[in-house]
């Protein structure tokens, strides 16, 4: 590979990496507050705004599997654990610092608004690992089944089952800490299953769309990774 073309290579994924690194932390960081939605008039919706951002990361693992292989996006899903992690150190360093009395925020609000953080961030890692995983295995497993062709099949097959897997785990661990009431676990689960799966068959035009530019910017051929 050129000089210049790996040069655009690496840049493309950073970005790639920034995106996948910001929707994490970001889904973690705002999952406290939940909201009702109904786009068809059929279903109300009840969900996490922390689920907004979270899609986006298989969305991006799934870029990154196709275009630079299993062991980039792996290498992916690992930096996400240690960001999350930092992320949640600093929380803990900043909840510890006392407030002065002119503070827009004190330390009350402050606690409250930060004070599940440590056992979201928890369980969502835990569910994180093992859905990530579950999704870069099963894209790749189908990417070799069907010989590199339908790219539709692998990207819905494999978020799909790690999105199940990643909202199951996540809600049993809030639900176990009293977070959440279990009460409000099927319809919590029900509920972000049907919007993750909503949000997987949106998001194929658009993993064939940054797919199909970033190969024709790196003059790849369709099934083609970079080679490390």
């Amino acid at each position: 590979m050129k000089k210049d073309v790996r040069t655009l290579s690496n840049r493309i994924f950073l970005i790639l990496a920034g995106l996948f690194i910001a929707s994490l932390v970001a889904s973690n960081l705002i999952f406290q507050k939940f909201f009702s939605w109904n786009p068809f008039g059929w279903y109300n919706f009840e969900i996490s705004v922390g689920i907004i951002p979270y899609p986006i990361t298989f969305l991006v693992t799934d870029i990154i599997s196709e275009i630079y292989g299993k062991k980039k996006a792996t290498d992916v899903v690992v930096s996400g654990l240690f960001a999350s992690l930092f992320v949640l150190l600093i929380i803990w360093v900043s909840d510890a610092a006392p407030a002065t009395s002119w503070s827009p925020i004190d330390d009350k609000t402050f606690n409250s608004v930060f004070s599940f953080t440590t056992i979201a961030v928890g369980a969502s890692m835990i569910a994180y690992l093992g859905a990530q995983f579950i999704d870069v295995r099963i894209y790749h497993f189908w990417k070799k089944l069907t010989n590199g062709k339908k790219l539709w099949l692998r990207n819905n097959a494999s978020t799909f089952c790690s999105q199940l897997a990643d909202t199951s785990i996540v809600l049993i661990l809030l639900c176990y800490f009293n977070v959440i009431e279990w009460d409000k676990f099927w319809i919590l689960l029900i509920s972000g299953v049907l919007f993750k799966v909503i949000v997987a068959l949106l998001d194929t035009p658009l993993l064939y769309l940054a797919t199909y530019f970033i190969r024709k910017k790196l003059n790849l051929k369709f099934g083609e990774e970079i080679p490390y």
